[in-house]
Parts: C-alpha cells; structure tokens; sequence
C-alpha cells in the first residue's frame, strides 16, 4: 500500500509539471504554476519522508503535511479550471488532475485519522 500511494504521489507530481508545461507562462499565471508546482511535489516529498519518521508522532505530522499540501494542489487546479487557464489543453487531463487531487486527499485523510486513533 505505501509503496502504490509513493508511486501515486510521484506521478501524481510528474503529470503536474508537464501539464503546467502547457500553459502559458505571464505574470497572472507564473504564480499559479509556481504555487501548484510546490504544492504536488511537496505531497509526495512529505510522504517520502514520513516512511522514515523517528516516531509514530512524527510520521503523523508529515502526513498531516502531505495531506495539506495535496489540499492547497487540489485548489490551484480547480482556479485553473475554472479561469479556463488551460483552454488549449484537453480537458481530460486537467479532470484526471482534479479528480486524482481528490482521491489523494481523502487517502491522506484516511492515514491520518487511522494513525491517530491507534
């Protein structure tokens, strides 16, 4: 299971900066891309080190911060999709990306309240 959701967080990363790629890079938009960009490589950083967290309490906060991270690149891709910021792009996906945020989230949310409830 921890090895499927590094390689989801890795590619999950990876499909986000080829697909910001493709938008146009101007002043509007290099703070979105700079935003998104930290925020989906920094989820999977995050969860990369919380395998080897020095305690039960430690793995617990990097998750927190994973799932936080994966929050704030759920939001930066629902503002791309609703400035229609990557009309050139299909729009499957920016819905891949969307909809994979999502499922991450509610992943990391999972680990999270399990870890603490144990």
């Amino acid at each position: 299971m921890e090895r499927d959701l590094m390689e989801r967080l890795f590619n999950f990363a990876v499909h986000v900066i080829k697909f910001l790629r493709e938008i146009p890079s101007n002043q509007e938009n290099r703070v979105i891309r700079y935003q998104l960009t930290k925020s989906a490589t920094s989820s999977g950083a995050n969860y990369e080190e919380s395998q080897a967290g020095s305690s039960k309490a430690d793995f617990i906060f990097k998750v927190e911060i994973c799932l936080k991270e994966m929050r704030e690149s759920n939001y930066w891709l629902r503002i791309i999709k609703a400035t229609h910021l990557a009309s050139e792009i299909p729009s499957a996906e920016l819905e891949f990306l969307v909809n994979e945020s999502e499922e991450l989230k509610k992943i990391l949310a999972s680990i999270v309240k399990k870890s603490k409830a144990q």
